[in-house]
């Protein structure tokens, strides 16, 4: 058992019986009444932000989360099937689990998060940046606008489709932000 008073970013416990983990806290003493901590946390089943105000001294329950490296192997009617990259083991996971999973290729190394306690999967994250083939995109041509931050959507070898700069070429390898699914920069 641990308290409010062990409270940082990051960690992570048990909020009305789903895994939270704490994305920014505040302590309060008012002039009159009792100390409280403001928090935002983030549920890890669902990744919804919530907030709520403890007791200073109030008890939580600690969870413990680990952070495993998994790589994709191929997707079929099950979902996605990943293969842990030391120990072998394979697992398949459905693909709301997935973050963002038409970015992935096969052979793409992943992050998973999982709940210790009950060996289950909360998360599966992308490296923060891909490497993508174009297999499809219109051909830019000078002079097309006045804007110099133009953009035209492009089909990726996975088959996403990301909008790119207007100089970007069919058959050219970008750079993808998976965060917020944006064109970087070209790969050479």
């Amino acid at each position: 058992m641990a308290t409010t008073a062990d409270f940082k970013n990051g960690l992570c416990f048990s909020y009305n019986g789903k895994p939270c983990s704490i994305v920014w806290f505040q302590h309060v003493k008012p002039g009159k009444g009792g100390a409280f901590v403001k928090c935002k946390m983030r549920n890890l089943e669902n990744g919804r932000i919530l907030e709520n105000t403890f007791n200073a001294g109030e008890k939580i329950d600690l969870i413990r989360v680990e952070r495993r490296p998994y790589q994709f192997l191929y997707q079929d009617d099950n979902g996605f099937n990943f293969m842990h990259t030391e120990t072998y083991e394979q697992i398949s996971l459905e693909k709301e689990l997935v973050e963002n999973p038409d970015l992935m290729i096969e052979g793409q190394t992943v992050e998973m998060m999982f709940l210790a306690d009950e060996e289950r999967v909360l998360t599966c994250e992308l490296p923060p940046f891909v490497d993508l083939e174009i297999t499809y995109t219109e051909p830019g041509v000078r002079g097309d606008t006045a804007s110099t931050t133009a953009l035209k959507p492009a089909t990726m070898e996975t088959g996403a489709i990301i909008n790119v700069p207007l100089f970007v070429n069919q058959g050219e390898k970008i750079r993808i932000d998976t965060r917020t699914r944006t064109y970087s920069e070209r790969v050479k």
